[in-house]
C-alpha cells in the first residue's frame, strides 16, 4: 500500500509538471513556473541540511551563486566556441562547482551543528559575498556577467530561446534532483544523518563521525545548490553579485520552514511560495515583507511543522475518524480568518500610504474600496472591524486548539491501544 501511494505521489508529481505549462500558457506563466522549479531545487538542497541535519546555514546562497556564476561563464564559453559542451547540460557545471566549493569550505562547520556552525556559514557566505565585489573580472561587479542561452548546438531544433524549451528543461531537473534527494533521506547514510541530527553522541557511540556524515551532506547540498544557481543563470540570462547576497540565504531559511523542514515535500512547497511572494505579493502590495515576517511569527508559534507538516497532522486525523469532531472548529475559522486578514491588512496598508503616498492622494483605494487616509471616521471604523474580526477569531481559534489537543490525545491513546 505505502509503495502504491509513493508510485502514485511520484507519478502525480511528473504529470504536474508536464502539464503545469500547458493549463497556464502566457509566457509570463512560463517565467514564473520556471523560478519555482530552481526555488524547488533550492530549498530542497537547503533543507538537506536544515531539517534533514539539523544545520542551520546562514550561507546556503554562496553555492548557488558560485554555481550560477561558473555556469554563466561556461554559456558565454560555449557561444564562443571554446567548450564543446550542450547547453542543457551547463547546469551540471554549476552543480560541480558548487559541490568542489562545499567541499572546500564545509569541513570546518560540519564539527558541530548548533551556532558555531550558524555562526561559521554566515562569515562564509559574507567573505564570498566580498569576494564578488572585489574581483570584478571573475564576478562582473555591480552590473554582473550577462550570458546568450541560445548557443551552441541545437538537438531537435531545441534552442531554449521560448520560454516553455527552458521550462522543460528545467522541469527535468526537478524531477531529477528531486528523486535523487529522496533517494539520498532512504539511503543508510541518510538515516544515520537524520541520527546525527537527533543524537550525535549516539551516533558516534555505534561508530559514526558525526563531523563526517554533515559533511558529506554538506557537500551534496552543495551540488544540488549550484544546480539550482546553474538552471537561474540559464533563466535570466545574467548573473550579478545579489545572488550571494545575506538576503537571498535568509530566503531559503525562512521558505524552507514555512514550506515545513520536517516533511520531504515540505521544501517544495516552499520553493513554491517563495516565488509567488517576490513575484505576486511583492507586486500587490510595498509592506509585502511585513507581511511575511508576520506569517513566518504565526507560523512559529502556532504551526512549527510548517504547511507540510498541517497537511500531514490533518490527514492523520481524517484516516483516524477525528473529523466529524473538528468540522465546526474548521468552519468557525474559514468564517472568522478572512475578515480577520482583511481588517489587519487594511490598518497595515494605510499606515504605508499615509507614510508614503498621502502628500499626492490621500484616499487609498484597497480591495476596489476608496479610504480617506486623511479622516478619523475612516481610520476609527477600519479600527473597530479590525478589532471585532480579531476577537471573533480568537475565539473560534481556541475552541479550535481545545479540540485539536483532544484529537490529538485520542489519536495517542488509539495507537498505544493498537499496540
Amino acid at each position: 500500500m505505502a509503495a502504491r501511494m509513493r508510485t502514485l505521489c511520484w507519478g502525480g508529481f511528473g504529470l504536474l509538471l508536464i502539464i503545469a505549462p500547458l493549463l497556464f500558457r502566457s509566457s509570463l506563466a512560463h517565467t514564473v513556473l520556471s523560478q519555482m522549479g530552481i526555488a524547488i531545487i533550492a530549498c530542497l538542497s537547503y533543507n538537506l541540511l536544515f531539517g534533514q541535519g539539523g544545520m542551520l546555514s546562514f550561507g546556503h546562497a554562496m553555492f548557488t551563486g558560485l554555481g550560477a556564476y561558473a555556469t554563466i561563464h561556461a554559456l558565454n564559453a560555449v557561444g564562443a566556441g571554446s567548450l564543446p559542451i550542450p547547453v542543457s547540460l551547463l547546469p551540471l557545471v554549476g552543480g560541480m562547482v558548487g559541490l568542489l566549493s562545499a567541499a572546500l569550505m564545509g569541513w570546518l562547520p560540519t564539527k558541530t551543528a548548533g551556532t558555531t556552525f550558524a555562526m561559521i556559514t554566515l562569515g562564509l557566505g559574507e567573505l564570498v559575498w566580498a569576494a564578488s565585489l572585489m574581483f570584478p573580472g571573475v564576478f562582473g561587479g555591480e552590473a554582473g556577467i550577462p550570458g546568450n542561452r541560445v548557443t551552441g548546438a541545437r538537438p531537435f531544433g531545441i534552442s531554449f530561446g521560448p520560454q516553455i524549451q527552458l521550462y522543460y528543461l528545467i522541469a527535468a531537473y526537478v524531477l531529477a534532483c528531486t528523486a535523487l534527494l529522496y533517494l539520498f533521506t532512504r539511503t543508510p547514510l541518510g538515516r544515520m544523518l537524520n541520527a546525527v541530527r537527533d543524537n550525535p553522541e549516539r551516533a558516534a557511540f555505534v561508530g559514526y563521525n558525526p563531523q563526517v556524515v554533515r559533511y558529506i551532506a554538506f557537500v551534496v547540498a552543495g551540488f544540488f545548490a549550484g544546480v539550482a544557481g546553474g538552471l537561474a543563470a540559464l533563466n535570466f540570462e545574467i548573473v550579478t553579485t545579489e545572488v550571494l547576497s545575506m538576503e537571498r540565504s535568509g530566503a531559503y531559511l525562512l521558505f524552507v520552514f514555512l514550506g515545513g523542514s520536517a516533511v520531504f515535500f515540505g521544501p517544495v512547497l516552499g520553493g513554491v511560495l517563495m516565488v509567488l511572494a517576490f513575484v505576486w505579493l511583492s507586486a500587490l502590495s510595498q509592506a509585502w515583507l511585513l507581511y511575511l515576517g508576520l506569517l513566518f511569527i504565526w507560523m512559529v508559534m502556532a504551526a512549527p511543522g510548517g504547511l507540510a507538516g498541517v497537511l500531514v497532522q490533518n490527514m492523520r486525523a481524517w484516516t483516524q475518524g477525528q473529523w466529524p469532531r473538528l468540522k465546526w472548529s474548521y468552519l468557525w475559522l474559514v468564517l472568522t480568518v478572512p475578515p480577520a486578514l482583511a481588517g489587519v491588512a487594511t490598518l497595515i496598508e494605510m499606515l504605508y500610504h499615509l507614510q508614503l503616498n498621502a502628500e499626492f492622494d490621500p484616499v487609498l483605494t484597497f480591495a476596489r474600496m476608496p479610504l480617506d487616509t486623511s479622516h478619523a471616521a475612516t481610520w476609527l471604523g477600519v479600527s473597530g472591524f479590525a478589532v471585532v474580526a480579531l476577537g471573533l477569531l480568537a475565539m473560534a481559534w481556541r475552541r479550535f486548539a481545545a479540540q485539536w489537543l483532544q484529537a490529538q490525545a485520542d489519536m495517542r491513546l488509539r495507537s498505544g491501544d493498537s499496540l
